[in-house]
């Protein structure tokens, strides 16, 4: 089960697709993060929405707002998946231990071994302020997160 919005945000710390350390805690005080989980990288539908964030990204990614995609890629695979793709925002790996940024946020998919498309946005104070968790095969819509960036 997905935590929900009022809930204090675990704090995760993961590798980037450059393989430099991210913590969630980091943004605390400074910004909102827009913390996406999505299955893989390279897969159509996860393609198509990070590629969607990027033709975007001034509005996820400013002085007020951190975009952090979360995947459960090696750090390699998304270094390769981010060049080819143009995203120049950080996608996280949850390879290992495999899910447990996931898990910790009640994303991850036991059965098929990769989190589900959930989204979190996070205020500067670290707790949950909105959420959306869809099934494998279901894109989200950025208008969603632009409203709910805006009521913050």
């Amino acid at each position: 089960m997905a935590i929900e919005a009022g809930t204090k945000a675990p704090d995760i710390e993961l590798k980037d697709q450059h393989g430099q350390a991210v913590r969630l805690s980091d943004y605390q005080g400074k910004k909102n993060v827009v913390l996406l989980f999505y299955p893989f990288a390279f897969t159509g539908v996860c393609t198509g929405e990070l590629c969607a964030l990027r033709d975007e990204l001034p509005r996820f990614v400013n002085d007020d707002v951190q975009l952090l995609a979360v995947s459960n890629d090696s750090p390699f695979a998304l270094r390769v998946f981010a060049e080819q793709e143009g995203l120049e925002y950080p996608l996280l790996s949850d390879f290992w231990p495999h899910g447990e940024a996931s898990r910790a946020y009640g994303v991850f998919d036991e059965e098929k071994g990769c989190a589900v498309r959930g989204t979190f946005i996070i205020d500067k104070e670290g707790t949950v302020r909105w959420t959306v968790v869809n099934g494998l095969p279901d894109a989200r819509d950025l208008k969603d997160y632009v409203t709910a960036l805006e009521k913050l």
